[in-house]
């Protein structure tokens, strides 16, 4: 690989800045460097980008969009998807100042692109003159593919691969040329580890603020599954930093990129645990263009498309309550809960037309409501059994000579006697009255649960004290995905979804995969998780599983084991949790080695003063270095800690107080159960002990915990650390 950062045939810059760097703040061609024209000229291009960029939002922004008449519902929502289209148009063209433009090169041979051989920069979105020249090729085309697979032994028709370094505000500071053609001696066979070198370089680069794209970074394997058509749904298993949540979000953009109108009639969602981890994520998909994918949770997905009611929800619940309610087992007996309101007729009905008189008795109601029993939503049920008694009443109308038409059958199902015998035999009913219901009433409990449940369940599943009435309940998020369950048998769910991402899916239950399914009946998805880090106590435990309540079966499962971000050191260490935790699942490798990464500190002063004056210290120590630093706790343990290093003059955020909890201070306090997903330069673990005790998978908790950090990672603890974590400590 032939680095250049300033003039022809150096390899450092003229301050000795490793050029690998992407972010060193050299300016070979500032006052006193030495003269780079190639630096000089990529800088006037990206110049030159950034102006068509401007140009072209601008005529987006400028250009009317025609509207037509506006009289009817028709004309006025064609209006209404013009106009958002224009705006959807124009926020993907906002210019990010700092958001490079692009982030690499490839020279093709002379013929494959053109005949004098061609360069083609490769960036986030594409940007073309006002010619229509492409200036920019997006990274997502098919003619870039070659930046992120070629090699030298399968180089694509590249001669070179260059990548360029960015300082924090988006200037251009460097370039690292990559020689394909084996015309660059200074290359061994197996591969430049320059190109690695960049890579760690890019990842060690100090972060604060919410996650950024990894566009440039686009690893081989990563990059398989980005491209990866949209069917089949892929699931990805991946050990911590191997960037699992990096290729959900760059594959929604590849997948907008390729199937866009497809996907524009259902509509994508990205599913994330919590609301901490969805503003974490936030700006990748708007750096790389797209500005029209919603992200949520589980529990805010069911509340917005569910019933009124479900919004207000409580918050916690016993953890056997909240595992039940998950189990695949329940859509059974809320099934035939639902069911059981479902009833035999007492009488028939006596349907009157002027002098006439027509009686359906109740034998021949009873078997109607049979014939309807199990084929039909329950909702549709009620219309048809009133449309097929109507017809009952219709065949006597013939009989006796007449001609009625669908007319008179549609008035004699709308009848009086008709909705009084309905509502009788198969009354309307809420998906809360019936969950009210079945944990409030033992008896009605027992006769839904069947053989399904067992008497410790259904007690563990009821009330302890029930509310008065379906209207005053608060439902727990557990409940909310009940509830869902039971709209979908009351009526079908119309539509579905064109993809879904659903990230930390090991943590989903049967019953909140079986909701998510129901959105995407006819679509496909991508489904991020690792089955080691599953704290949740109503966990699937397989991703067989997963595919199976999602009720999807078009699947392709990959594996990751390669781990880009967590340091070797760190990744080791918590390893060691994984025979006790997940010992199916094969140990992670670490991309890079960071000797120092990882300290381990007893605390030997007695009582709680000392604990804090340790964990202060830590903190310390972590800001120290460039980037992010986060404090992880217990839940219960953070309001306390945080407090304790105000005292001792080190102020910090709060995780899951704000949205921007981690772009106004550098140090973050993060309770435990909100880790998940999130990464930092440096975390500080207090207590292993306390984060473990707090909850039934409690090492799993740790584990999550323990890898939240890409450059160090302190372990404060005052008790003994886990057994399987003993005695591969480093003392710092």
């Amino acid at each position: 690989m032939k680095s250049v950062t300033t003039a022809a045939g150096r390899s450092e810059s003229a301050t000795g800045a490793d050029p690998t760097d992407p972010t060193r703040p050299t300016d070979p061609t500032g006052p006193g460097r030495p003269y780079d024209p190639e630096l000089r000229a990529e800088r006037g291009f990206l110049d030159d980008a950034r102006a068509a960029l401007r140009r072209m939002h601008a005529d987006v922004v400028d250009t009317e969009t025609p509207l037509i008449g506006g009289e009817d519902n028709d004309e006025r929502f064609t209006n209404e998807s013009n106009l958002r289209a224009r705006w959807l148009r124009a926020q993907s063209l906002v210019d990010l100042p700092d958001v490079p433009l692009f982030f690499g090169r490839i020279d093709y041979d002379a013929g494959t692109v053109a005949e004098a051989g061609d360069r083609i920069h490769i960036g986030r979105r594409h940007v073309h003159d006002e010619v229509g020249t492409p200036l920019v090729i997006d990274w997502r085309a098919r003619v870039s593919v070659p930046f992120y697979r070629a090699t030298r032994t399968d180089r694509q028709h590249v001669h070179r691969r260059r990548r360029y370094g960015f300082s924090d505000a988006a200037d251009l500071t460097a370039y690292d040329d990559e020689i394909l053609d084996g015309t660059d001696t200074t290359a061994g066979e197996a591969g430049d580890p320059r190109a690695d070198a960049f890579l760690r370089a890019v990842i060690e680069r100090p972060r604060t603020g919410p996650m950024r794209d990894i566009v440039a970074t686009i690893q081989p394997e990563q990059d398989d599954l980005v491209r990866a058509p949209l069917q089949p749904s892929i699931c990805v298993q991946g050990a911590p930093g191997t960037g699992k949540t990096a290729i959900g979000l760059h594959r929604i953009a590849y997948l907008l990129y390729t199937e866009r109108e497809r996907l524009r009639r259902g509509g994508v969602v990205i599913v994330g645990p919590n609301r901490s981890f969805l503003s974490y994520i936030r700006k990748v998909l708007p750096a790389l263009g797209e500005v029209d994918v919603r992200q949520t949770t589980v529990e805010e997905l069911l509340g917005q498309t569910g019933t009124a009611n479900a919004v207000g929800t409580a918050g916690t619940e016993d953890p056997r309550a909240e595992q039940l309610k998950g189990d695949a087992r329940m859509a059974a007996v809320l099934l035939r809960a639902l069911w059981t309101y479902v009833g035999t007729p007492a009488e028939g009905i006596l349907y009157t037309k002027g002098s006439n008189r027509y009686r359906v008795h109740d034998y021949a109601v009873a078997e109607i409501v049979e014939s309807l029993r199990g084929t039909t939503r329950y909702a549709p049920g009620r219309n048809s059994l009133a449309q097929r008694i109507a017809h009952e009443v219709l065949v006597l109308m013939e009989r006796r000579g007449e001609s009625p038409d669908d007319r008179v059958q549609n008035a004699v199902a709308r009848s009086r006697p008709v909705k009084v015998l309905v509502d009788q035999v198969w009354p309307k009913v809420t998906p809360e009255q019936v969950l009210f219901r079945l944990l409030s009433d033992a008896a009605f409990l027992e006769l839904a649960a069947g053989t399904d449940l067992t008497e410790d369940e259904r007690i563990a599943l009821a009330w302890r004290k029930p509310p008065r009435s379906a209207k005053s309940a608060k439902w727990s998020p557990a409940d909310l995905v009940l509830l869902d369950e039971l709209t979908d048998l009351i009526e079908r769910r119309a539509g579905s979804l064109g993809h879904l991402v659903v990230d930390e899916a090991q943590d989903l239950s049967a019953m909140q995969l079986r909701a998510l399914g129901r959105r995407c009946r006819t679509g496909s998805a991508t489904v991020l998780g690792d089955l080691a880090q599953a704290t949740s106590p109503a966990t699937t435990g397989s991703w067989e599983q997963v595919f199976e309540h999602l009720e999807m079966h078009d699947t392709r499962l990959v594996e990751l084991e390669r781990g880009f971000r967590v340091p070797g050191e760190i990744i080791d260490f918590a390893a060691r949790l994984l025979p006790t935790i997940a010992p199916a699942l094969g140990r992670p490798t670490g991309f890079r080695s960071l000797p120092g990464a990882l300290r381990v500190i007893p605390v030997t002063s007695a009582g709680r003063q000392g604990f804090l004056d340790s964990l202060a210290d830590a903190c310390r120590n972590a800001l120290g270095g460039e980037g992010s630093v986060a404090m992880i706790a217990a839940d219960a343990d953070v309001d306390e800690l945080r407090a304790g290093l105000l005292d001792r003059g080190l102020p910090s955020a709060l995780l899951g107080g704000a949205d921007d909890a981690m772009e106004t201070d550098r140090l973050v306090c993060v309770p435990a159960m909100l880790a998940k997903g999130l990464e930092f330069d440096a975390v500080v673990v207090a207590e292993p002990a306390g984060i473990v005790a707090a909850e039934p998978r409690g090492l799993a908790r740790l584990y999550v915990v323990l890898t939240r950090a890409v450059t160090s990672l302190h372990v404060v603890h005052a008790e003994p650390l886990p057994a399987e974590l003993r005695g591969a400590a480093t003392a710092g």
